[in-house]
């Protein structure tokens, strides 16, 4: 079954009708459609003529009036309302295509359009690679980091009692997209919340003089988290130790981000940040982490 619904194709496809938009771009029809299709050997409607390529040479070319300009859109042997999710991804794809369309303001209302309707599905379509520095393009799911991310956030608003909190997790989705930098400011920062309120909650006070990874490492002992803490007897006290030590690193990875990338500190004017992917990186990284300490403080307060 079809992830990428009827509804979102007619969409997008309604979208390009109505801004009349040309979906073969600079090429040609069959040149376009042969791109995607074998049109030798697919049917034709017309009994005149043995396949595809000769009907559409008859109905498009030879009678230009025969035809919609959209019946692309609901050819049945196209079928690009019921194909798979791939050879649809892979249709839009094309139209944006720098050999098919070399306007880059058209392509890029193209994949704006295409993205916004894809989304709602789990879809996006995405650069790939270049062809003389003009971005080629695939389909893809959306990355299940990214709804990770928004499904972590979702138990960590719920376990934080708290609307600064709820304030710091929406700022840190919405800024991923438009504003990395800050979003690996919060990252850092939502750590530094997490530890802080376990310990308020543990009536253990914070020394200001620690910095997140001091913060941390207390935040660690007092759940019983240090690699010291596992017997070596304990089956898989080996992997438990590499992991619980890999906290701090987490950590230090964060700041190292915060403080060369992330909000929080004065940029050099031709300041060059990091982009959305490394801001899914922190924030996956930093609400994972939080869930974590969060959840061992839930189970170490009912043992």
């Amino acid at each position: 079954m079809n992830a990428i619904t009827v509804i979102t194709r007619r969409n997008i496809f309604d979208f390009i009708r109505v801004e009349n938009i040309w979906y073969a771009g600079r090429l040609e029809e069959t040149d376009f459609l042969f791109r995607l299709f074998d049109l030798n050997k697919l049917a034709s409607d017309d009994s005149r003529f043995a396949d595809m390529s000769s009907d559409i040479w008859q109905h498009r070319i030879n009678n230009p009036n025969d035809w919609s300009d959209d019946w692309v859109f609901y050819d049945r042997r196209l079928d690009l309302l019921n194909c798979s999710d791939v050879g649809f991804l892979q249709f839009l794809s094309e139209m944006i295509h720098p050999l098919v369309r070399g306007d880059s303001k058209e392509v890029n209302k193209l994949l704006e359009v295409f993205n916004d309707n894809l989304r709602h599905d789990g879809f996006e379509i995405v650069e790939k690679m270049r062809i003389s520095n003009k971005p080629v393009y695939y389909g893809r799911s959306i990355f299940s980091e990214f709804n990770s991310i928004k499904a972590n956030s979702q138990i960590l608003a719920k376990k934080f009692n708290a609307e600064y909190v709820t304030q710091q997790i929406t700022s840190m989705e919405a800024a991923i997209e438009n504003a990395p930098h800050i979003a690996i400011g919060i990252a850092k920062e939502l750590i530094e919340t997490s530890c802080l309120n376990i310990l308020d909650e543990k009536q253990i006070k914070a020394d200001k003089s620690w910095d997140l990874i001091q913060l941390l490492k207390n935040t660690n002992k007092v759940l019983k988290l240090t690699p010291d803490d596992i017997p070596d007897e304990k089956k898989a006290a080996k992997t438990i130790k590499t992991i619980l030590g890999s906290l701090g690193t987490v950590v230090h990875g964060i700041c190292e981000l915060r403080n060369d990338y992330g909000s929080g500190h004065g940029k050099h004017v031709k300041f060059n940040g990091l982009n959305k992917r490394h801001a899914r990186l922190a924030v996956g990284a930093a609400t994972t982490l939080a869930i974590f300490l969060f959840e061992t403080h839930e189970l170490k307060n009912k043992i």
